[in-house]
């Protein structure tokens, strides 16, 4: 993949197992997983099915099983018993629902998985209509696939693909020049502005947990981003290998090892296990495994499905590790660490692979907040933080965000130069971000703008209800056509009747009597309403002043108050 392109993570140079992807020893063909554009997945999904045709290519199903609230409501219905309290079921209901704890209730779609066979893939496997238009799933799950031999490949929508192409299409229209994502420079203020936590927004990085790590960790390298996409997982969690390797990194405490033979494969993780590969090679180097072996158990230990496998393989790595001299206590715990990281620890390739996206949106983020805002807010819904969240930090940082505007918006979130914006651009929330409009009304307006006024408008798209001018007047849209939100709100019903088979200029009842204008609080409750952004702030801003009088602390003062506080 790297040789032709498709990745820019150089396995060679990184140091990575080969045998990770594909070796001798394998039972079957690898997964293949492959991240695309949210936005397209669905496309790439029908470009297989027209590739190598319907008969040919199928979606992996997913087993749905029973939990209690299912169970108990499937054993009420069976036994024809209304209105069980699901929390409270009577005793037959009860023990009838924990026999079916667990069990197979119905199949549904794998999120990703797909299966592309030399054959029909009816004669491997036996295969349904899925619900959704022209979709066919297989019976088998992914496990039974790979039990059968099948080759699975996992199509994977990701927001961030999505939000950098938008990002990349920004760049050209508003700098003229290419921004080439594979090639961009490693700049010591951008791991700066990472080690500040300042990353909502960025990917991976962007989560509460996240933040808390950043300054602790401290990233001043490309390495140190694949290690924090890799900390904050279940698997160095569950094994205790967050806090170790921080404090070790800082040298908080002196870099040991359980036994010198994991020096090699825990070395450049200070002696912390974080990737699933380092538990190939500590296999390798603490039990002489090969390659191909060390990947067995690999997958023997993330598999519930062979006991007996998995107790051949354990059998033959305590007889390796005895041979070198490990043996008691020692030889149980470096099983216990490698078992959980069997489980939930991160592939190392997968990480690296995160890690350029980590630096790429963190880059964009530094250079150009506004172009970084705008392609997130058109790759929604995607990342931790809200679409308002989004805003309030480019705001932060200077970039000027407009409502909506019926002349001046493009269907999505566009760009408008503004001198007084950060990177001299604005960010213009889209039409299609309004309550109840959506993206095909959205382009309708766009495609016929400029308006003259309201009636224009409504006579021109005639699709447009009085609900969708309404939102369109709440969020402030109408704004260019003169007066203010109130007066525009009192005429949406009266324009909504302007057709283009009914004469101009006679609708009436546009004219409003004389109409309070919205005090700024209002307006920012309006902004909520009607497209989730409060681009002047939140409603909450014109609170503090009063709370503060009440007494009521900020969520910045919590950490200083005595525990028990009230």
């Amino acid at each position: 993949c790297y040789s032709l392109g498709i990745t820019k993570a150089d396995a060679v140079a990184l140091g990575l197992l080969f045998e990770r992807f594909l070796s001798p020893e394998r039972d079957g063909p690898p997964d293949i997983d492959i991240d695309i554009e949210s936005g397209r997945r669905e496309e790439v999904i029908q470009y297989v099915y027209e590739r190598y045709g319907r008969t040919h290519a199928a979606q992996v199903a997913n087993v749905i099983t029973y939990r209690t609230r299912s169970a108990v409501r499937d054993a009420a219905k069976a036994l024809a018993r209304d209105g069980v309290d699901p929390d409270q079921p009577p005793a037959d209901v009860a023990a009838l629902a924990a026999q079916l704890l667990d069990h197979p209730r119905h199949l549904g779609i794998h999120s990703g998985g797909m299966v592309i066979c030399d054959r029909p893939v009816s004669h491997v496997c036996p295969v349904e209509w899925a619900t959704m238009q022209n979709r066919s799933v297989l019976q088998w799950d992914k496990d039974d696939c790979a039990a059968a031999g099948l080759v699975k490949f996992d199509l994977l929508g990701l927001g961030m693909l999505s939000a950098l192409h938008n990002a990349v299409d920004f760049v050209a229209e508003h700098r003229g020049e290419p921004l080439d994502l594979a090639g961009l420079p490693q700049e010591d203020d951008v791991y700066a502005m990472l080690c500040r936590a300042d990353t909502v927004g960025v990917f991976q990085v962007e989560s509460r947990a996240q933040m808390a790590t950043l300054p602790r960790l401290k990233p001043r390298r490309f390495y140190d981003l694949v290690v924090e996409v890799a900390l904050i997982r279940p698997g160095p969690i569950q094994g205790g290998s967050v806090h170790p390797y921080i404090r070790r990194r800082n040298g908080e405490e002196p870099v040991t090892y359980l036994h010198p033979l994991l020096e090699n494969s825990l070395g450049k993780t200070l002696g912390v296990p974080l990737f699933q590969e380092q538990l190939m090679q500590m296999a390798i180097d603490v039990a002489g495994f090969s390659a191909a072996e060390a990947d067995q158990l690999r997958q023997a230990m993330g598999s519930k499905r062979s006991k007996a496998r998995m107790q051949r393989l354990r059998e033959r790595l305590y007889a390796g590790m005895e041979r070198r001299g490990i043996t008691g206590e020692t030889a149980d715990i470096i099983f216990d660490k490698m078992q959980a990281f069997a489980n939930y620890g991160f592939p190392e390739s997968h990480s690296v692979s995160f890690a350029y996206l980590v630096y790429a949106s963190a880059y964009i983020k530094f250079h150009e907040p506004a172009i970084f805002c705008a392609a997130l807010l058109n790759a929604q819904p995607m990342g931790f933080w809200s679409p308002h969240s989004l805003t309030r930090d480019a705001r932060r940082h200077g970039v000027v965000v407009n409502q909506p505007c019926i002349n001046a918006s493009s269907a999505l979130a566009s760009l408008e130069d503004d001198p007084s914006s950060t990177s001299g651009l604005a960010v213009r929330l889209g039409l299609s971000s309004v309550r109840g409009v959506g993206r095909e009304l959205a382009d309708d307006i766009a495609a016929q703008r400029p308006y003259v006024d309201m009636e224009d408008l409504a006579r021109r798209v005639p699709s447009l209800n009085t609900a969708q001018l309404e939102s369109l007047a709440t969020a402030g849209a109408f704004g260019v056509f003169g007066g203010q939100r109130r007066d525009a709100l009192w005429a949406a019903g009266a324009v909504a009747q302007s057709r283009p088979d009914r004469l101009a200029g006679i609708t009436t009842g546009m004219q409003s009597p004389a109409l309070p204008g919205m005090e700024p609080a209002e307006v920012a409750i309006a902004d909520l309403w009607a497209t989730g952004i409060a681009p002047n702030g939140h409603p909450t801003i014109f609170l503090r002043g009063k709370l503060r009088d009440l007494g009521v602390c900020t969520a910045d003062e919590l950490s200083s108050l005595p525990d028990g506080s009230r």
